[in-house]
């Protein structure tokens, strides 16, 4: 397994919309393991393959407190949602250190396949729907700071850039 790079908004490759996966073979669960790999260590508890530059309708997911519960959605779509909504605290690997509170669903029933291909379905609430609802967003080429304000947004994409611009900074004086 092999930790693989994040994009960070605002990277337009993250507005490319995913394509669905038809071919469940070796490349796809090693994909799916690396991306769990990555989301761990980064840490966060949702990784969409939009985020790791592979357009292709994957997301694995752990929310629990223990960090052994990994699930991964091939192909996934939200069959059904509450009429209630819930504001949550979100956040995103792809925007690291911005939370901001963003209105969704409060509870969805979804289905997907699994690394087999077979098809499952989930109800979730709490955490674990905002997640779900999270990173299939990633698959539509849409990431959350586009819920937030205009100006939030812009403040947020200014502040995106220029720590880009610090890091290549650092790294052009260390190849020196």
């Amino acid at each position: 397994m092999s930790l693989l790079n994040i994009l960070r908004y605002p990277d337009p490759r993250l507005h490319k919309v995913a394509k669905p996966i038809t071919v469940f073979d070796a490349r796809l669960k090693k994909l799916a393991a690396d991306m769990a790999e990555t989301m761990y260590e980064a840490p966060g508890v949702g990784l969409a393959a939009s985020q790791v530059d592979v357009h292709e309708q994957l997301i694995v997911i752990d929310t629990s407190e223990t960090r052994d519960d990994l699930r991964v959605f091939i192909n996934p779509e939200i069959l059904w949602t509450s009429p209630e909504k819930q504001v949550y605290e979100e956040g995103c690997l792809s925007v690291p250190g911005i939370y901001d509170g963003v209105e969704r669903p409060a509870r969805i029933r979804a289905r997907a396949l699994d690394l087999e291909g077979k098809p499952f379905e989930v109800e979730a609430d709490g955490l674990l729907a905002v997640c779900i609802q999270h990173e299939m967003d990633h698959l539509k080429g849409k990431v959350f700071v586009e819920y937030l304000s205009p100006l939030k947004r812009n403040r947020i994409k200014a502040k995106m850039q220029k720590e880009e611009r610090g890091m290549k900074r650092e790294v052009e004086r260390a190849v020196r």
